[in-house]
C-alpha cells in the first residue's frame, strides 16, 4: 500500500484553478480500484492518497497523468508500506 502527500508549490488560486481536473483525475483511479481514500490536508497546504499496493512505476506512470503533477502544482512523496494490521472496518 502506498501513502501518497502531496505538498502544494503554487498558491491555493492556482490549485484551485486545476482542482476539478485533479478530482477527475482521482475518479477514474477510484473506479478501477487503484485509490482506496484521499483529501485535503490540514492546513490545506496539500493533500493524502491510499493507493492499493503495486508496482511503484506503475504508481508513479498513474500520478504523472494528475493535474496537479502535470501542471506542476503539487510535490509528491511516495510512501510504500506493507500493512500488517488494519481494522475490519477498513476493507482492502
Amino acid at each position: 500500500m502506498y501513502i501518497i502527500e502531496l505538498t502544494y508549490k503554487k498558491a491555493m488560486s492556482e490549485v484551485e484553478k486545476h482542482l476539478e481536473a485533479h478530482r477527475a483525475f482521482l475518479d477514474v483511479y477510484y473506479a478501477k480500484g487503484v485509490l482506496l481514500a484521499s483529501g485535503p490536508k490540514n492546513p490545506r497546504d496539500g493533500g493524502i492518497l491510499l493507493a492499493t499496493e503495486m508496482d511503484r512505476a506503475e504508481l508513479e506512470r498513474i500520478l504523472s497523468n494528475d493535474p496537479f503533477w502535470i501542471e506542476q502544482i503539487a510535490e509528491y512523496k511516495i510512501t510504500d508500506f506493507a500493512v500488517t494490521k488494519r481494522s475490519a472496518k477498513f476493507n482492502y
